[in-house]
């Protein structure tokens, strides 16, 4: 009953604090890059087509290393969570600082935007594998409050971003990169699990008998999983072209950077009730659910858009974030830790994230083409009839297919 003594409570929120201070730094970094891409760049002189390839190019990359990086991750050598982390932030910061002095030069802002976008993407279910590594040897770091917080540095970050853009220019967003990724670093440096497990809670598990799986044994192994990643491009397809090309949905329906910080920081506080009380929730409705749940909200979210004609329908679309993004991100990372054994947690937490920027790829290449070209709505269409194909797909995956078969 250690875990309702004084000292386990201080035990809890140390260790819940420090991962939590990572996810704030990684998510404020996240709006700098990620949500402003699209305004960083067409700043620099670059068309919507030509902002759907780089985020496209980025995203296959992406894609292909997760997987790779869980692969070497997995094998418990020398590469571990916390080593590829920092590696990570330390290429985002030396990107960023090449970034400042390369204003309008598309030959090196291409290439070096490309890669930071990859690898703060490659670094995200890393993240995630971190916790849960942390957690087995007895470190009790709370995830849902943990990565809720993470979303509620994302939305503090979104309310300020815009109206700094507007007054300062893009290169504040460097800056913000450049600060935010030396505190992260210093964090993840700091933070390494003590010498001697602190309780033998989860130190014994005999689902880690089962050795790194390849691809194909993987499919075999968690069958509802692997065809349920599909249902999740089509969802991140929809997620990525509204997320990706914001700035254009909201300048079409009258809105401007500002605004646009407003949107994302309503869409990103919002995620926080939800990780928080993830736990709670998951007592109540199972992971597989909650990943249903998510993926008819997504649905819903872009529906709303095609009708929208100002900026509170702009806003009540983002409300949807409550029950889509806000509740896959934690019910799929405790979908993973429930149903694969610990030689395929960081390989599962990867795929879902390679799932993620594969719905961004084809998002990319497509939306940026379909809105130079034919315009706002009919890019918001194509994404609402990808995600319904999405949600056939989910369904059809988690409630007609087994979780884990075993060889």
């Amino acid at each position: 009953m250690t875990s309702d003594t004084p000292v386990s409570r201080k035990n809890t929120v140390l260790w819940t604090i420090r991962y939590t201070l990572i996810n704030a730094t990684y998510f404020a970094a996240f709006c700098t890059i990620h949500a402003c891409a699209a305004v960083f760049l067409l700043g620099n002189g670059f068309s919507n087509t030509e902002v759907g390839v780089l985020l496209a190019i980025a995203n296959i990359l992406s894609a292909i290393a997760q997987p790779l990086i869980a692969g070497i991750i997995d094998k418990q050598g020398r590469l571990t969570n916390r080593r590829f982390i920092l590696f990570s932030v330390i290429v985002i910061l030396l990107g960023s600082t090449i970034l400042l002095f390369s204003e309008n030069n598309k030959l090196v802002i291409f290439p070096v935007f490309a890669l930071i976008y990859m690898i703060q993407f490659a670094y995200q279910p890393v993240m995630t594998a971190l916790c849960f590594e942390y957690q087995k040897v007895g470190c009790p770091i709370v995830y849902g409050l943990a990565r809720g917080l993470g979303s509620a540095s994302f939305a503090v970050t979104s309310a300020f971003i815009g109206g700094l853009i507007e007054s300062n220019g893009i290169r504040i967003l460097l800056y913000i990169n450049i600060a935010v990724m030396i505190l992260s670093a210093i964090l993840i440096f700091t933070f390494k699990k003590p010498a001697k497990p602190v309780s033998n809670a989860g130190a014994e598990d005999t689902k880690s008998s089962t050795g790194s799986r390849s691809l194909g044994s993987f499919i075999k192994a968690y069958p509802a999983f692997s065809l349920f990643l599909i249902g999740v491009i089509c969802f991140f397809f929809a997620h990525n072209m509204i997320n990706d090309f914001m700035i254009q949905i909201i300048r079409n329906l009258g809105g401007a950077e500002k605004e646009l910080g407003y949107a994302n920081f309503l869409q990103a506080i919002l995620e926080l009730p939800v990780m928080a009380m993830i736990g709670l929730i998951l007592k109540k409705l199972s992971s597989k659910r909650l990943l249903l749940i998510s993926g008819v909200a997504f649905l819903v979210k872009i529906v709303i858009l095609i009708f929208a004609t100002n900026m509170g329908h702009m806003y009540l679309s983002q409300c949807c974030q409550l029950f889509a993004y806000a509740v896959f991100i934690p019910a799929a990372a405790y979908y993973v830790s429930k149903t694969m054994t610990d030689h395929d947690q960081v390989k599962g937490q990867a795929f879902v994230t390679s799932a993620i920027t594969i719905g961004g790829v084809f998002s990319n290449l497509i939306s940026g083409v379909i809105l130079d070209h034919l315009g706002i709505r009919p890019m918001l269409i194509t994404g609402t009839a990808v995600c319904a194909v999405g949600v056939l797909i989910g369904f059809f995956a988690m409630l007609k297919l087994p979780a884990r078969r075993d060889a």
